[in-house]
């Protein structure tokens, strides 16, 4: 295989006529460069050079080494161009994996924010649920989920989870239930409701079964739905009541009222799941500053949200 850094040496002599030059210019000895170009010859097996008087100059052999040493010189000056911008964060590309509720609330306003502060880095969003998010980060098919961490998961080695925020759940009624006069709600009030499931099996749904399971009781669903909208539809209907998080309550269904729920209070942490190693970027960083940020703006609009169907 011929050395690359052999080849520039060739280069020097020939764009400078002699060794001596070469070496002048390159910080060697002559002697040194002599002895580099030798050692390409014998892995070209061929001269690269020929002696003109004082000078030297390249055989057809030379000439081709030298051409395609200056078009590698070009590609890795443009490569060190591209990892300085990557390193600044003003190039690159983010993958992003997400859950529906936080797409709206969090990930498009941190991603407006992301894009006018880093207009040259490329954003790669896909919606990836109801599937567990983390192992695309810890396969390296992304640099950041968005997930709800589960109450017995931990990530793999290399993996940081930054908690974004705490989702609360609350109780959604039929306008017409007789609890809806109450502000506040035990979670045991709603012990013998018929429930209306809008979560599927997973991290959404373990924070309602340990919440009802420490205030004395066992949900009965009799109707899964796994989605907040159609979850409301069916307690607007008078089929049963449901806990759903603040977070997904964001188009009220006009027939169910939302009530707080206490003792306990069912909540979901979401975090952005990253590799460890992915945090020197610059451009991950800002995205997540981003996040934080929105997750902070999300949350407050939540409790607002909350207050106001109280």
């Amino acid at each position: 295989m011929l050395d690359v850094r052999r080849m520039q040496v060739l280069r020097a002599v020939v764009s400078s006529g002699s060794v001596t030059a070469a070496a002048a210019h390159l910080g060697y000895t002559p002697s040194a460069v002599s002895q580099q170009v030798a050692a390409l010859e014998k892995e070209a097996g061929i001269a690269l050079l020929e002696r003109v008087g004082r000078g030297v100059r390249p055989t057809a052999a030379g000439r081709l080494l030298t051409e395609h040493a200056a078009i590698i010189s070009k590609n890795v000056a443009e490569a060190e161009t591209a990892l300085a911008e990557l390193r600044a964060g003003r190039t690159g590309l983010l993958a992003i994996r997400y859950f529906a509720t936080a797409g709206a609330s969090m990930v498009a306003p941190a991603v407006t924010r992301f894009r006018k502060e880093h207009p040259g880095v490329r954003i790669d969003l896909k919606l990836i649920e109801p599937e567990d998010p983390l192992p695309e980060v810890e396969q390296g098919r992304a640099d950041l989920a968005i997930m709800v961490r589960s109450r017995d998961g931990r990530p793999g080695d290399g993996i940081r989870l930054v908690h974004l925020l705490d989702d609360s759940y609350a109780a959604v009624l039929p306008a017409g239930h007789p609890l809806a006069a109450k502000q506040v709600l035990d979670l045991a009030e709603l012990a013998h409701e018929p429930w209306v499931g809008s979560e599927p099996p997973g991290p959404c749904l373990d924070p309602v079964i340990d919440a009802c399971a420490a205030a004395g009781f066992t949900p009965d669903f009799v109707v899964q739905s796994e989605d907040y909208a159609t979850a409301q539809g069916f307690v607007a209907a008078g089929l049963g009541i449901g806990l759903i998080p603040l977070m997904g309550l964001g188009n009220r269904h006009p027939a169910v009222v939302v009530r707080e729920v206490q003792n306990p209070k069912p909540v979901r942490a979401i975090h952005a799941a990253v590799r460890e190693v992915s945090l020197a970027q610059p451009a991950l960083r800002g995205l997540l500053d981003a996040l934080t940020d929105a997750a902070a703006a999300s949350a407050d609009s939540c409790v607002r949200a909350g207050h106001a169907a109280c």
